[in-house]
């Protein structure tokens, strides 16, 4: 049994809820209302599509690489917002922002359900000096994903 059961089974269940919900919000709630961090729905729905892009990429990475691997941080410095907007998420077609947030976290599901568990303790250089385990980068993202369902929940209990 792969030791991110829970987590591969509670992301699944959190996209499959949440996919047609997102589908269904009007245009002015995705563009207009914005989080302590000025962002949109549609905006924290691509940061989400980036965090599952860089995850990906991480886990991968760290299964064949010398540690501790050095692989960019793109939520330094603000660099995530930047992603935002070189994407232009605010912008984007929602049907297709939304398909792409799915599919691309079901495909993270499934790199999670592969992972090499003799690698676990390999190590991503965050930063300077920070460093961070295979296994804890996995724990995290779903702390992560749902810390975001969080903020697009407050978005939507505006009135």
């Amino acid at each position: 049994m792969n030791p991110f059961e829970n987590i591969m089974q509670e992301l699944f269940e959190l996209i499959e809820t949440r996919h047609p919900k997102l589908l269904s919000l009007k245009d002015d709630i995705i563009s207009q209302r914005r989080n302590r961090q000025n962002r949109t729905i549609k905006q924290i729905i691509g940061h989400m599509v980036d965090s599952a892009s860089n995850n990906t990429h991480r886990i991968v990475h760290l299964q064949y690489q010398a540690g501790p691997y050095r692989y960019p941080n793109y939520a330094t410095y603000g660099n995530n917002d930047r992603w935002i907007a070189l994407q232009n998420y605010q912008n984007e077609d929602w049907f297709q922002l939304v398909q792409l947030w799915k599919y691309s976290n079901l495909h993270l599901i499934h790199v999670i359900d592969n992972v090499d568990v003799s690698k676990l303790d390999n190590l991503w250089q965050a930063d300077e000096d920070q460093f961070i385990s295979l296994k804890d980068m996995i724990i995290d993202y779903l702390r992560h994903f749902k810390l975001h369902l969080e903020e697009i929940d407050a978005l939507l209990a505006e009135t």
